[in-house]
């Protein structure tokens, strides 16, 4: 029987540790820029609890089946994530904040702790190995369809910004070493996740060969915050031009109010007509017996009463 002791075993194993130790510092760099920031900014703290309660149980599952390399990397694992959401917390806003404790409560407590709790008072022996494997397993399943979401993005888009490629790179080969590994123990419940996870790390790496060189503004297929950024810049620009238009239009009238009927009357400027010729003028009418010139209150205008 090949053990952890033979030395291919052991070199795959050691593989699968740096491999997979480089995937856990991937997000170092978003956590140096919520430090920087003092703000979470949009980041969710869903992924980090997931993995840290996938380290978790195939830490349990390691100490149950006495396998030292899937320990240590496990233990680094839950080390890490550990310190990715104590940061988080820290400066996540109350809301999140509450969120993510919440969830850290329901799942890496709760139902982690019920599970070990069942099957060490309630479990014994290589059946207790075989559930927690199984357990470790379909979440690692449920886990790698994750990426999922990021393909249909890179196809409905046409864009690999979202989609890093070192990070598909290393999730690729962490999970070859892994699947030789579990193959090579004839550990199963290692080597049959690391399956899946093969399958959509090569379809991640044959996405990114196939758009990196394409354009997303070419193409018209642009990002939802580059949309969302258009959306705006276009209201305001529209918003820019009516107030524009309010402000021509106000210049050209000019508004009076008189002090006893409180009405209004808008003068426009008029150009006059060009005067008459000597020869062009009409004799004078005669003036009336009596005239009178009475101006009206609302209109300012000049009427002749006889």
């Amino acid at each position: 029987m090949i053990t952890v002791g033979h030395p291919v075993v052991f070199a795959v194993g050691i593989l699968g540790n740096i491999l997979s130790f480089l995937v856990t510092l991937a997000p170092v760099p978003t956590f140096y820029r919520v430090y920087k920031k003092k703000s979470t900014e949009s980041f969710q703290s869903v992924p980090y609890v997931v993995a840290l309660l996938s380290a978790m149980l195939w830490l349990y599952y390691a100490l149950l089946s006495v396998d030292l390399l899937l320990l240590s990397i496990n233990t680094i694992a839950c080390v890490v994530e550990s310190v990715y959401l104590a940061i988080y917390l820290t400066y996540a806003p109350k809301p999140a904040m509450a969120f993510t404790l919440k969830l850290l409560c329901t799942m890496n407590m709760g139902l982690f702790g019920a599970m070990v709790a069942f099957l060490q008072f309630y479990v014994d022996g290589q059946r207790r190995v075989s559930i927690a494997g199984g357990v470790g397993s379909a979440f690692a399943f449920a886990v790698f369809v994750a990426p999922l979401t990021i393909i249909r993005q890179v196809i409905r888009t046409k864009s690999v910004e979202f989609m890093p490629f070192w990070l598909s790179f290393f999730l690729t080969v962490s999970a070859v070493a892994w699947f030789f590994y579990g193959l090579l123990m004839k550990d199963f419940f290692v080597a049959m996740p690391n399956v899946l996870g093969l399958l959509f790390g090569l379809a991640q790496m044959a996405l990114y060969f196939v758009y990196r060189n394409r354009n997303p503004k070419k193409n018209g297929a642009v990002s939802e915050m580059q949309q969302a950024a258009a959306v705006q810049a276009d209201a305001e620009k529209e918003q820019q031009l009516r107030q524009a238009d309010a402000d021509a239009d106000a210049d050209g009238k000019a508004a009076t109010t008189d002090d006893d009927g409180g009405q209004t009357a808008v003068v426009v400027d008029i150009m006059p007509p060009p005067p008459l010729l000597p020869a062009e003028r009409a004799p004078p009418l005669p003036l009336p017996p009596h005239p009178a010139m009475v101006m009206t209150t609302a209109h300012q205008t000049a009427v002749e009463v006889v």
